[in-house]
């Protein structure tokens, strides 16, 4: 059997293996501390599960959907307005099953094949795939410690901007936990209006923000509208990741567009997980904001705790994950790059066009098999999310403090920082 070109453009997942070999150290009993996934242990509050519940026991509830029901279009609206103060119609507005079937739809919504977008090295790599299954072509613009890992849009050459028909922005970031500012996204919409460039903002982590700092939504910023659209995801915000609640926002000729495509592929939102949507959008935000303060305290037990033990990982500013340089000692006695930040930004740093790189010998992948081997504590090497990542490897905060301590304590014993 012949199979269509576009999947030769996808690797391995990088996450299949990595659990594989987790359950082969457990099985021979080995304790193992799992900070890979970001897949959020807390709780979904009690009122979305009942409002589930309740609704899936309604026979009606079991017949297509078709739409976006009025009642979870106005809750949206009405979020956005309390949460960001941000104004928003339903015609701008649009459910889909969590920001990678999103991402997936609306890149075949706006992208022909050997279109140029615009995506950051590194990144999700759910951003790359949507874009392969338009058959377009990424250009990587790097993020970066020296530029604070927040795009640097002096650094894509013009040419490569006025070519470019969409970027995608992540804040805060995965994998390398750097937020936004106000003025940041000032500069994005001028410089997106100079280059006739659609921003597409991935916001899955607005209410993960630390040290007093409030997440913003990027649609807030003056004339962003004109110039884009905004996933906003419940899943990690609310803890339901399984049940892939999303929203395209924004601009309403691409969500109009992205409509389109969505109704020749399925017959909408079970109405069960609506109504929970529903539930979680008008429900209290307390639950939400004593989360972002655990995350913060796991955050500083990892980051401050690593520290002390003589592995310098600078705190994250935001997101659940933490972005951890390769420690010294062990860079220096495998004759490991720390980083690539010093690689020159000019296009030829880009990921290859068949996907994400191999890892080799010395490398982040090196670090975190050694790591998982040695210690016990399992994370994601940063070269599985672009070149820029190499010489990193991200922390996912889903481990309570005290089991945070313990995994530090477990590499501390294991001798790999030297």
């Amino acid at each position: 059997m012949e199979f269509a070109n576009r999947i030769q453009r996808f690797g391995d997942e990088i996450f299949a293996s990595l659990n594989e070999k987790r359950l082969e150290l457990e099985r021979q009993g080995k304790k193992i501390y799992n900070l890979s996934i970001g897949t959020p242990d807390f709780t979904p509050p009690e009122h979305i599960m009942e409002a589930l519940i309740e609704s899936a026991k309604d026979p009606a509830s079991w017949k297509y959907s078709l739409r976006d029901i009025p009642e979870l279009l106005d809750a949206v609206c009405e979020y956005y307005q309390k949460r960001f103060g941000v104004a928003i119609s339903p015609d701008q507005i649009m459910s889909c099953y969590g920001t990678q079937e999103g991402t997936g739809h609306l890149c075949l919504a706006l992208l022909n094949p050997g279109d140029t977008i615009l995506l950051p090295d590194p990144c999700y790599p759910v951003f790359q795939a949507g874009v392969f299954l338009a058959e377009a072509e990424p250009w990587y613009y790097p993020l970066t410690k020296e530029h604070g890992f927040l795009p640097w849009l002096e650094g894509i050459p013009e040419e490569v901007a006025k070519k470019a028909k969409a970027m995608i922005v992540n804040l805060p970031a995965n994998p390398v936990g750097s937020i936004a500012t106000p003025a940041f996204y000032e500069k994005l919409v001028a410089w997106a209006k100079a280059n006739d460039i659609l921003i597409i903002h991935d916001n899955a982590y607005s209410d993960i923000i630390f040290s007093g700092t409030e997440g913003k939504s990027f649609l807030g910023t003056p004339e962003a509208m004109d110039v884009g659209v905004e996933f906003f995801s419940l899943s990690k915000s609310f803890n339901v990741t399984g049940a892939r609640i999303s929203f395209l926002i924004g601009r309403r000729d691409v969500i109009q567009a992205v409509k389109l495509l969505r109704s020749q592929i399925d017959f909408g939102m079970f109405l069960p997980i609506q109504k929970a949507a529903v539930a979680a959008l008008k429900g209290s935000l307390e639950q939400v904001k004593q989360q972002c303060k655990d995350y913060e305290e796991r955050r500083d037990a990892l980051c401050g705790g690593a520290r002390e033990i003589g592995w310098n990982i600078p705190d994250a500013d935001g997101s659940m994950f933490v972005w951890a340089p390769i420690p010294e000692s062990y860079a220096a006695s495998h004759n490991t790059a720390l980083n690539v930040d010093s690689r020159p930004s000019d296009g030829d740093s880009a990921a290859p066009a068949a996907g994400l790189p191999k890892t080799k010998s010395g490398s982040s992948m090196d670090f975190c098999m050694d790591l998982l081997n040695k210690a016990g504590v399992l994370c994601t090497p940063g070269s599985s999310f672009g070149p820029h990542g190499e010489g990193y490897v991200r922390f996912a905060l889903v481990l309570p403090p005290d089991q945070i301590k313990q995994a530090l304590a477990a590499v501390k014993k294991s001798g790999i920082l030297g």
